[in-house]
């Protein structure tokens, strides 16, 4: 069992790697140049899979997924309640599935880390943990 304090640092640690891994996929601009990353990753690497060629309905939804997990990720650092972690371990879990789906229909494993990370912060989230002791 973590304690309150330790759950709470992992929901703010996972908090702040979704600023980061997404803020890149909530504009158009943004989400065009990581896809050129991911191609040249892919590339450099010769892992399986594919990464395509993205048009502008990949882009919006791409936007709006970014957006979306950028305003969530401030208000989990913003309310700092644990109760929120356990909704991000759910949503974790999604996401792990579809990306899952996305590996066994051809996507490039340039997926696995962040279906790694996904995994392990979902985990972790989805733990019990201590109540905040009170002082009288």
């Amino acid at each position: 069992m973590l304690s309150e304090n330790s759950y709470l640092r992992v929901m703010r640690a996972s908090a702040w790697y979704d600023l980061v891994v997404t803020f890149a996929f909530a504009t158009p601009w943004t989400v065009m140049l990581l896809f050129q990353v991911l191609f040249q990753v892919d590339a450099a690497l010769d892992l399986p899979g594919i990464v395509p060629r993205i048009d502008v309905m990949h882009v919006l939804f791409a936007n709006l997924m970014g957006s979306v997990v950028i305003v969530w990720s401030v208000l989990r650092l913003h309310l700092n309640l644990a109760v929120l972690g356990r909704y991000d371990a759910a949503a974790r879990f999604l996401f792990a599935v579809w990306q899952s789906y996305a590996l066994l229909n051809g996507a490039s494993w340039v997926l696995v880390p962040i279906l790694v990370v996904e995994i392990v912060f979902g985990v972790v989230q989805a733990l019990p943990h201590g109540a905040k002791k009170r002082r009288l």
